[in-house]
């Protein structure tokens, strides 16, 4: 499945996400999405992202150690179904937005949570979903030089 068509599936589960529990899942999985992402355009990607691209996939797998692994409940990873990414600036474009959704949904729960553990668990993963961000943001970067430089 194409990485954009996942990336939407992602954002409909977290609008619809109500309980901590549903919340933390869909962030979970948003950050197993930007492991695959990343790993996938580290191999097949554009030549100037791939260290980039590494190093989302890298920011991904720790995010999501930083989360519950709440495996059982969700029927299993979308990012597993990811077998392509058809438009690399419109699949990071999105993962960006969504990791942002992310860290908006995570401020919520870990404004209301009433245990220190998935406080500090929320706050971890907050601060992954963040650096996997920047390390989109800096790979778009560096797409946009390559247009710019390749339209000169």
């Amino acid at each position: 499945m194409d990485a954009v068509r996942i990336i939407a599936a992602n954002r409909c589960g977290l609008a619809r996400a109500r309980t901590v529990q549903e919340i933390v899942i869909e962030a979970w999985q948003a950050q197993a999405l930007a492991e695959a992402v990343g790993s996938h355009l580290a191999i097949s990607g554009p030549h100037e992202v791939r260290g980039g691209a590494q190093g989302l996939g890298d920011a991904g797998g720790r995010a999501g150690s930083a989360l519950l692994h709440p495996t059982a409940r969700t029927g299993g990873l979308r990012a597993a179904q990811l077998s392509e990414v058809r438009d690399t600036e419109a699949t990071l474009a999105g993962l960006s937005g969504l990791l942002g959704e992310v860290c908006e949904a995570l401020v919520g729960v870990v404004c209301a949570a009433d245990e220190e553990g998935m406080y500090w668990t929320c706050v971890e993963a907050m601060d992954a979903a963040d650096e996997s961000r920047d390390r989109v943001s800096a790979i778009l970067k560096r797409l946009a030089l390559r247009a710019e430089r390749d339209s000169a």
